[in-house]
C-alpha cells in the first residue's frame, strides 16, 4: 500500500515564484497545498496540487489546512512587493507582510508545524558599500518594503528560540524568466518590472517604457542587478526543504548568480533575442533603488547544494520571450 506524498503548505502558491515551485515539488515527489485569497495570484495556475482559498490573516484557517492535509513545512511567499508603492503607502506593507506573517506563524504553531521557507529579498541590504553582497553584510534596508522583510527575519529568529521553529530565510535578487516548459510565467497588473515590461512594450501592451535613471554610479549609468531564473529559485526552495528536514536551519541565505547586468545590458540583450527594437526613453530614478545588487551566492551552494542553472541573461529572456508571446499576443 502506497503512502501519500508529504505535504507543503504553499502559501501565496497562486503567484508567480509560488507557482513555479509548487511545479518543481509536484515534479519531485511532494505534495503542494496552495493556499491563497487570490489577491495578486491566478487561479489558472494553481495546477500541481490542490488548493485551499484563504486569508493568511486567518491564522485558524493556516492551522485547520495544516492539520487537514497532514502539513510538514510551510513556504511562504504572499506578501506585497512593490517597492515605489511601499514608499507610498507604507502602512500596506507592515499590514500585510508583517502583520500577516505573524498570523501565519500562530496557525503554524498552533496545529504544531515548525519547519517554514521565507520568501525574504536582496532589499534587506538595502545600499551595499561593497557588491558582491555577502549574507553577513549588515541590512540597512532603504524602503518599507525592504524593512517589513526584515522585521520578519527577526519574528522567525525569535519564534524559533521561543517555540522551537526551524526556519530558513531566502533573500533573493531579481527573479526573473519563465517556466521552460511554458505552463506558467510572470503575469501582474501593473507590471513593474523590467524585462516582462520590455517584452510586453515590444508586444504592444505597454505603451510608455522608460529606463529609470541614466545617472547612476555605473559604467552606464543605469542600474546593475543580479538576476535569477524563477524554476532556479523553485529547486533552491525544494533544495532548502531537503535541508530544513536535515537540521540545516535558522538562517538567511542569498538566491543569486553572482553576475550583474544594467539595465541598458538587459535591454541591449532582449532586442537581439526578439529582433525587435525598444523605444528605451530614460526617465527618473525609482525612489529607493539602490544603484547596484549583486549577490555572493556561495553559502547556499555550501549549505543545500544549490547550483543556478538556468540563469544565464539569454536563457532568462528566451524563456519570458516565449511566455510573453503566449500570454500576452501581438497586438
Amino acid at each position: 500500500m502506497s503512502s501519500s506524498p508529504p505535504a507543503v503548505l504553499v502559501v501565496g502558491g497562486a503567484g508567480y515564484i509560488g507557482a513555479h515551485t509548487c511545479k518543481n515539488l509536484s515534479a519531485n515527489g511532494l505534495l503542494p497545498v496552495t493556499f491563497d485569497n487570490f489577491s495578486t495570484g491566478h487561479r489558472d495556475f494553481v495546477r500541481y496540487g490542490p488548493l485551499v482559498e484563504g486569508d493568511m490573516f486567518d491564522a485558524g484557517a493556516i492551522a485547520e489546512s495544516c492539520r487537514a492535509w497532514g502539513v510538514t513545512a510551510v513556504i511562504h511567499f504572499a506578501a506585497s512587493a512593490y517597492v515605489a508603492e511601499s514608499i507610498a503607502d507604507p502602512a500596506k506593507y507592515y499590514r500585510n507582510n508583517v502583520s500577516g506573517t505573524l498570523s501565519l506563524l500562530e496557525g503554524m504553531r498552533d496545529a504544531g508545524v515548525r519547519d517554514i521557507i521565507f520568501s525574504s529579498t536582496c532589499a534587506v541590504y538595502g545600499q551595499p558599500e561593497t557588491v558582491p553582497i555577502k549574507e553577513s553584510t549588515p541590512p540597512h534596508p532603504v524602503n518599507p518594503y525592504g524593512a517589513s522583510k526584515l522585521m520578519i527575519e527577526r519574528i522567525l529568529s525569535d519564534f524559533g528560540n521561543a517555540y522551537g521553529m526551524r526556519w530558513v530565510a531566502l533573500r533573493y535578487f531579481n527573479a526573473a524568466g519563465a517556466d521552460p516548459d511554458g505552463e506558467i510565467g510572470e503575469v501582474r497588473d501593473p507590471e513593474p518590472h523590467l524585462i516582462p515590461r520590455a517584452l510586453m512594450t515590444l508586444l504592444g501592451h505597454i505603451d510608455e517604457f522608460q529606463v529609470c535613471g541614466a545617472d547612476y554610479p555605473t559604467d552606464d549609468g543605469s542600474p546593475v542587478r543580479d538576476y535569477i531564473h524563477v524554476a532556479d529559485l523553485a529547486e533552491a526552495h525544494r533544495l532548502t526543504l531537503g535541508g530544513l528536514s536535515a537540521g540545516v536551519a535558522n538562517l538567511a541565505m542569498n538566491l543569486g548568480t553572482g553576475k550583474g547586468f544594467s539595465v541598458r545590458q538587459v535591454l541591449a540583450r532582449i532586442e537581439a533575442i526578439t529582433g525587435r527594437a525598444l523605444p528605451a526613453v530614460s526617465g527618473p530614478r525609482r525612489s529607493g533603488d539602490p544603484a547596484v545588487l549583486i549577490a555572493e551566492p556561495g553559502l547556499a551552494a555550501e549549505r543545500f547544494g544549490f547550483k543556478a542553472a538556468l540563469s544565464s541573461l539569454d536563457q532568462i529572456i528566451n524563456t519570458a520571450w516565449a511566455w510573453h508571446q503566449k500570454a500576452h499576443p501581438q497586438r
